[in-house]
C-alpha cells in the first residue's frame, strides 16, 4: 500500500464518519451499531494517519517507507498530543 492508497482509504472512512455523524443529530439518532461503527471510523482514521506519518519520516530520512506498518489500536489511540 503507497501514500495515495492510504489517502484514497482515509477519505472513504471520512466520508462514512460525516455520514454517521450527519445521522447522529436529531431523532432517532444512532443506535447502539452505529455508535460503535463511529468508535471504529475513528480509530482506523488514527491508525491510518499514523501509518502515512510513519511513511513520509522514512522516506524523508532515506529509509524504506514500505517497512512502515500498523500500530494496533491501542498504541495509536493513547499517543499524547
Amino acid at each position: 500500500m503507497d501514500d495515495k492508497d492510504i489517502l484514497h482509504n482515509i477519505d472513504g472512512l471520512i466520508a462514512e464518519e460525516h455520514e454517521l455523524r450527519a445521522k447522529s443529530v436529531g431523532v432517532p439518532g444512532l443506535d447502539e451499531a452505529g455508535h460503535a461503527r463511529l468508535r471504529e471510523l475513528e480509530v482506523r482514521l488514527d491508525q491510518c494517519w499514523d501509518l502515512l506519518r510513519q511513511r513520509r519520516a522514512k522516506a524523508e530520512f532515506g529509509q524504506d517507507p514500505n517497512t512502515a506498518s500498523t500500530r494496533p489500536a491501542d498504541e495509536v489511540e493513547h499517543y499524547r498530543s
